[in-house]
């Protein structure tokens, strides 16, 4: 391969192996974050009763709305991930790779991974949030009464009737909140994950001198997967209610005003736990997802590397 096609196939190879991993991820788990979504909106659909379990939702959406019913909306799942996953692990990668070089090859410390988690998280939302818009409204539109239902077609069909029916900005509601989750997110899953597998490689003597072992992939990305939920949850909790939200069939007005108001109303009704309503799906989601990426990217790199001579 000459050297200007190999440079660009190896700036590339954060990015597209990334983002591969992330939809492959992100289509196996689907079900498990449309319960997670459910289980959220719940509590604004239904004030005062508790949320029911994941599985009972799933079972519930299985007996009325049929199997394929748990996979509603995986073509917004999908374009998300393909912009969005690829933005946030790609850059982070190299940021991270261009930290370690300025280190003189050593690693870097948990600051510096953080700052990288943040920075790249932030820059991939505002390039994914509308795919985002189009998966939370595709996802709770079957929860809504028959009579409020926008019956969008796919994921396409939400992007235009959104921007047509309420205009480009409506595309970007719960900005703000999903950047400081995908900040969040980012220092949770990727900045914990490189920092905590050099402790568990540490701890089982892993040498990792050709990448870390199986056993400290399946550690670290555990402690990752974790991390991520616990501390991306409640801005997850308000992007969700944000997005969803719509005006007062009477008044026009809407629920809430902004990310502090969505705050501030949630802990009133629903008490501190309220920002944490859906964990179990949420972590059920988080874990899984988290292995499944920084486990089968490690394949798709080798992969990648192998096609383009890398």
């Amino acid at each position: 391969m000459s050297g200007d096609k190999g440079g660009i196939a190896k700036a590339a190879e954060p990015f597209v192996c990334g983002g591969s991993a992330a939809t492959f991820a992100s289509c196996v788990i689907h079900p498990i974050d449309l319960a997670k979504v459910r289980m959220q909106l719940f509590g604004q659909l239904n004030p005062g009763k508790p949320a029911p379990s994941f599985p009972t939702i799933l079972k519930s959406m299985v007996e009325s709305e049929g199997v394929l019913s748990v996979y509603k909306g995986v073509d917004a799942a999908i374009g998300r991930q393909m912009v969005y996953g690829t933005a946030r692990i790609g850059l982070h990668r190299s940021i991270s790779d261009k930290l370690v070089e300025m280190n003189d090859g050593q690693p870097i410390n948990f600051l510096a991974k953080t700052l990288s988690g943040m920075l790249s998280g932030s820059i991939a939302v505002c390039i994914g949030t509308p795919f985002d818009i189009a998966l939370v409204r595709l996802q709770a539109d079957s929860m809504a009464a028959p009579e409020d239902r926008r019956n969008y077609k796919n994921v396409f069909d939400a992007l235009v009737r959104t921007t047509t029916e309420e205009g480009v900005g409506a595309l970007y509601k719960g900005l703000a909140p999903n950047i400081l989750r995908g900040m969040s997110m980012n220092v949770g899953m990727l900045a914990c994950y490189d920092q905590a597998k050099e402790i568990v490689a540490s701890l089982l003597g892993d040498p990792m001198t050709d990448g870390p072992s199986l056993p400290t992939k399946l550690g670290s990305s555990a402690v990752a997967g974790f991390t991520a939920a616990l501390f991306s949850l409640p801005f997850d909790l308000i992007k969700s209610r944000l997005m969803a939200q719509k005006p007062h069939p009477e008044t026009g007005i809407m629920p809430y005003k902004g990310v502090v108001d969505c705050g501030i109303k949630i802990f009133k009704a629903e008490g501190p736990l309220g920002f944490f309503g859906g964990f179990s799906a949420y972590y059920g989601r988080c874990a899984p997802h988290a292995m499944i990426i920084l486990l089968s990217i490690e394949s798709i790199t080798q992969g990648y590397r192998k096609t383009f001579g890398l």
